[in-house]
């Protein structure tokens, strides 16, 4: 009998599952170098349910969590990967606006990184879009009621981290911040152009 074969062997439903799903990742992966074209991507997906939702009169359970989950996506999004109130002091430091034009760029480090917040954003949209084609998650619901806890639970937790970027002095983005561009930018010559390096 063969060493390989028997009871060690893999099946082969799980060896084709195992198979799409290195596909899938591998397709997913050489999307990393295009962020505008994922993010519209997004958008359209949004869209999409929006308008799905729309013309079905429902599906407003379906939404809210929907809602709710993108709102803890963009919190994570915006928080830092090192929160200062956690961490020790020897930790990393979080990046500010008022950097002194010595100091070296310190670009900010998420808790939730663009690539997977896009990733988890779009998933989820997908899945809403499947489960308003089914009327069981169509529960009959106040919707006003619903919006108005969202509009307030949106304004409790951005209000929290808005006070947390103040009290840290950090910024969530890396625009008006010094970068080092035009130090490697190279001449058609081929030489460094010293006068961008002042």
């Amino acid at each position: 009998m063969d060493p390989g074969s028997g009871m060690s062997s893999t099946p082969p439903a799980q060896k084709a599952i195992l198979r799409l799903k290195r596909i899938a990742q591998t397709q997913l992966d050489r999307t990393v170098i295009y962020p505008w074209e994922r993010w519209i991507f997004f958008a359209f997906s949004l869209g999409l349910y929006v308008v799905r939702v729309y013309f079905a009169v429902g599906f407003y359970i379906v939404s809210y969590a929907l809602a709710i989950y993108l709102l803890n996506l963009t919190i994570g999004f915006l928080s830092p990967a090192f929160d200062p109130e956690e961490g020790d002091e020897d930790g990393p430091t979080l990046p500010t606006m008022g950097m002194d034009s010595r100091e070296e760029f310190r670009p900010f480090s998420r808790k939730l990184p663009e690539f997977k917040f896009w990733v988890s954003g779009t998933r989820a949209v997908w899945i809403s879009i499947i489960m308003t084609g089914f009327r069981m998650f169509d529960l009959p619901v106040f919707w006003p009621i619903l919006l108005m806890y969202f509009i307030l639970l949106v304004f409790i937790t951005m209000k929290d981290r808005v006070k947390h970027m103040i009290r840290y002095n950090y910024v969530p983005w890396s625009a008006g911040k010094q970068t080092y561009k035009e130090m490697t930018k190279v001449n058609p010559g081929g030489n460094l152009n010293m006068k961008d390096c002042k």
